[in-house]
């Protein structure tokens, strides 16, 4: 699902004008990019959490050259789903063979 689709979904059920849907969501998303960049973690419950995590320093191979390369250590955002988010995909989604 795309950010269309879904501003377009939520117009459609909320009987919002999709352009201020598409606002809000643009402003959401930034928001959320806003405080990850701040160092802060944005918690929603019943959804899940947008973390920072560390990746500590680490040796690489630069397969081409064949020399090794350190990677030095950062911050990456992540996404951690709440539990109850987990549980409902796990009931619902069915795995194809």
């Amino acid at each position: 699902m795309t950010k269309a689709e879904i501003v377009a979904k939520i117009a459609d059920n909320s009987g919002i004008d999709r352009t201020d849907v598409q606002t809000v969501v643009e402003k959401f998303m930034e928001e959320i990019k806003s405080s990850l960049e701040k160092g802060n973690n944005v918690y929603l419950r019943g959804f899940g959490s947008f973390i920072i995590k560390k990746r500590a320093e680490k040796t690489g191979r630069n397969i081409s050259k064949n020399t090794t390369i350190t990677i030095p250590a950062h911050n990456i955002p992540a996404f951690k789903a709440s539990k109850v988010f987990v549980e409902g995909v796990k009931k619902k989604v069915k795995i194809k063979k």
